[in-house]
């Protein structure tokens, strides 16, 4: 099992933001870049709307287990962030899990 790598700083984040694409559903909204590396570099983020801190850890711990279980399928040489929108508050794991891969989809970013 792979470890993910993540970005790290906010310059990283920002370059994504600003340059990269995007597509959303009802959940989750996806940006993506090309990173011109061998593997791709994945970011999470949960704002404060979607609740306090127990709500935030355990809606990021659910899109961080759904991506880990199915990044296999994913083209290598990206930079990904997968933002958490208010419904995500009280979805379940398999509602995250459907809307990561419709996200996958969508962005052409599957094999």
């Amino acid at each position: 099992m792979n470890k993910i790598e993540s970005l790290k700083n906010n310059r990283e984040f920002r370059r994504v933001y600003d340059k990269g694409k995007s597509l959303s559903n009802k959940y989750l909204v996806i940006f993506f870049i090309r990173n011109g590396l061998e593997h791709n570099r994945v970011g999470f983020s949960v704002t404060k709307k979607i609740g306090n801190a127990v709500i935030r850890n355990r809606v990021k711990r659910l899109i961080k287990e759904a991506f880990r279980l199915n990044s296999e399928g994913i083209n290598q040489g990206y930079d990904i962030i997968l933002l958490a929108r208010i419904r995500c508050n009280q979805a379940t794991y398999v509602d995250i899990e459907k809307s990561i891969l419709n996200l996958f989809k969508r962005s052409k970013l599957n094999n």
